[in-house]
């Protein structure tokens, strides 16, 4: 009888199916209902002359989370 290799799944697996949070502009987080430190902080940096942003992970975004 032939024996049957099986593959035990890397942890490197587990990882690439976790959550992603979305990035969001100073705009999304100036118009948020529940504001979070993160989202205050960039909001006030981007307040200033001249700042370029890209945006900032918003933990309101986690798929899965309800409101």
């Amino acid at each position: 009888m032939a024996k049957v290799n099986k593959k035990k799944k890397s942890a490197a697996a587990a990882e690439q199916k976790r959550a992603q949070m979305k990035i969001v502009t100073s705009e999304v987080c100036a118009v948020c209902k529940t504001p979070c430190t993160r989202g205050l902080a960039y909001l006030e940096k981007m307040g200033e002359p001249g700042e370029v942003g890209y945006g900032v992970p918003c933990v309101l975004t986690l798929p899965g989370r309800k409101p």
